[in-house]
C-alpha cells in the first residue's frame, strides 16, 4: 500500500511538485496577454477591434468557436487581414464536434463536447486544418486529444507549418500538471486550463510546461460561470506567460453563429473587451510590478 505522502514523493520524483512564482514571459517580455474569445467572423472581430481601440485595450489574440467549417474563404481571409493590420493572432476552431453530432453523451456531458467521434470526424478536423492553413491561418483551436496528436505529428513531418499554433480548447479538460505535460508532449503550444483551478494548481502546471497558458478570467455559464477578477494578479505571478481570456456570464451559447445572431455576437464581443478593460485596471491597481 502506498501512503499519500509516498504518492506525493513519487510525483515529485517525476517532476510534479509544487510550483511557485513564474519568471517566464512571452517573447516580447510581457507576462500576460489578452484574448477575446467567440469572435465568430469578420463583423464580430471588427467590432471587437473597434471597441478595443476606443478603450485603449491591447488585444493580442482572438479565438473563434463555431469552427473553420462555418466560415467562407472570404470571411477567413478578411479576419486574417484584420489581424495583420492590428497585430492580433487569429485562432480558429477545428471541425465538427461531439456536441453537434447525433450521439447522446455530449448532450449531457460538456467534457466530451469537443470530441471527434470516429475517424470520419477526425478526418473532417484534418480537412479543416489544412484548409485554414492554406488560407494563411497559423493558429488552430483543438478540442480532441487524438486530433491534437495527429496535428503535432503533421507539424513534425513538415505536412503542416512548424510555426502553427495548436491551442487546446477548454472542452479538453486540463486539471493537473501531468495532463498539461501530456498535451504539450503531443503538440500543444498553448494550453487552455480547466476553468476552476486554484492558483497553486496553476503554479504546478506552469512548473512542468513551457508553452503559454490560457486562463478564463470570466467563465461562460456552461463552463462554470466563475468571475475571478481579483485573482488576476496572483494568476499572472504563477502562470506567466498567460493569456487572460474574457468569457461572459449570463450570455447565450451562440455556436454556431450566423447572420441570425450577428447583433448578439457583436454585442458580446464588445462587452468582452469592456471586461478586459476592467481586468487591466485591476492589474495596474493591485500589482504595479506587472
Amino acid at each position: 500500500m502506498v501512503t499519500l505522502r509516498e504518492a506525493h514523493a513519487l510525483l515529485a520524483d517525476r517532476g510534479f511538485g509544487p510550483g511557485g512564482a513564474s519568471a517566464s514571459t512571452f517573447a516580447d517580455g510581457t507576462p500576460y496577454r489578452v484574448e477575446i474569445p467567440s469572435c465568430e467572423g469578420p463583423r464580430v472581430m471588427a467590432a471587437v477591434l473597434e471597441e478595443a481601440a476606443s478603450r485603449r485595450v491591447k488585444v493580442d489574440r482572438i479565438s473563434q468557436g463555431s469552427g473553420v467549417m462555418m466560415l467562407t474563404d472570404a470571411e477567413i481571409e478578411e479576419m486574417l487581414s484584420l489581424g495583420a493590420s492590428a497585430g492580433v493572432e487569429v485562432c480558429l476552431f477545428l471541425g465538427p464536434r461531439g456536441a453537434w453530432d447525433i450521439g447522446g453523451q455530449a448532450k449531457v456531458s460538456a467534457a466530451v463536447g469537443g470530441a471527434a467521434r470516429g475517424n470520419a470526424m477526425v478526418a473532417a478536423s484534418l480537412c479543416d486544418a489544412f484548409r485554414a492553413v492554406e488560407l494563411g491561418v497559423r493558429s488552430l483551436l483543438v478540442g480532441d486529444l487524438g486530433v491534437l496528436e495527429l496535428l503535432g505529428q503533421l507539424k513534425i513531418d513538415g505536412s503542416l507549418p512548424a510555426d502553427l499554433v495548436l491551442k487546446t480548447s477548454v472542452l479538453m479538460p486540463l486539471p493537473n500538471a501531468p495532463t498539461a505535460r501530456l498535451y504539450e508532449r503531443l503538440g500543444a503550444t498553448s494550453l487552455n486550463v480547466s476553468t476552476d483551478l486554484p492558483v497553486p494548481v496553476l503554479a504546478e502546471i506552469r512548473s512542468v510546461t513551457s508553452v503559454p497558458i490560457d486562463m478564463y478570467i470570466e467563465v461562460p455559464d456552461d463552463q462554470g460561470g466563475h468571475v475571478r477578477f481579483y485573482d488576476v494578479p496572483e494568476i499572472v505571478k504563477v502562470a506567466a506567460p498567460v493569456y487572460l481570456k474574457m468569457g461572459l456570464r449570463n450570455a447565450p451559447n451562440i455556436y454556431p453563429v450566423g447572420a441570425h445572431l450577428a447583433a448578439t455576437a457583436e454585442a458580446l464581443g464588445r462587452e468582452r473587451v469592456r471586461r478586459a478593460e476592467l481586468i487591466l485596471r485591476l492589474l495596474a491597481e493591485q500589482d504595479e510590478t506587472l
